[in-house]
């Protein structure tokens, strides 16, 4: 299953580059890694870091760096957590490349649900944004699937899709911000670790892009138990 997901994983970037190429480079690429790992029963550590690039890569468009800490209301489920994020961004202005520095506050809520092989997950979202010179607050709702392929659960050894929708609505006006629609395939590395190579298009109010990602996920929990 490994050499298939390679070959799947290939086969994505290949086309992305493609694509990159004829669309003048209007696809970028996001390279990410995210950490959910248990320091105790009930807390968790969150951490991520997200490369993102107009283009394969080199073309810096953002640097995202996300920590928080969360709390399990119920066990593996039902989960708070209040985080800080550090975002540098780098657009093009006029043809110019400039940089911004954004601080992020963050809250929020993961609620699990499982229908037979479909595994269900929302995510509320709110954030407070402290951009150089502005502050905004923008909330977040994202619907995700993970639907195991190759075995009835989502055991080791085994490739699953996974789908999302998320829709950012700011507290200023325009109150619609962006869409994301996003669909990949991934391979369960083992019980604490998977891989994803997917598409994701994001919709705002004046843009349309797309992205290629490739995600990384580990669960390894911190605490001895």
């Amino acid at each position: 299953m490994r050499k298939v997901f390679t070959k799947l994983a290939f086969t994505v970037l290949s086309l992305g580059s493609i694509a990159a190429y004829a669309q003048k480079n209007d696809l970028g690429a996001w390279y990410m890694y995210f950490g959910n790992n248990k320091i105790s029963k009930k807390l968790n550590l969150h951490n991520e870091i997200q490369y993102r690039n107009f283009d394969a890569v080199g073309d810096l468009e953002q640097l995202l760096i996300r920590t928080g800490i969360g709390y399990d209301l119920t066990e593996n489920n039902n989960n708070v957590l209040l985080g800080y994020g550090f975002i540098l961004s780098q657009p093009y202005v006029n043809g110019e490349k400039k940089e911004n520095i954004e601080h992020r506050i963050f809250q929020q809520f993961i609620t699990k649900q499982k229908f037979g092989r479909f595994n269900l997950q929302h995510r509320y979202r709110l954030e407070e944004r402290f951009l150089q010179d502005d502050f905004r607050m923008r909330f977040r709702y994202m619907i995700g699937l993970n639907i195991p392929i190759t075995q009835k659960e989502m055991l080791p050894k085994s490739l699953y899709a996974s789908v999302y929708n998320e829709m950012f609505l700011s507290f200023d006006s325009p109150v619609f911000d962006r869409n994301r629609v996003y669909g990949a395939l991934g391979y369960v590395i083992n019980k604490n670790m998977r891989i994803e190579a997917g598409y994701m298009n994001q919709i705002q109010e004046n843009k349309n892009r797309g992205q290629i990602q490739i995600g990384f996920y580990n669960n390894i929990p911190f605490n001895k138990n």
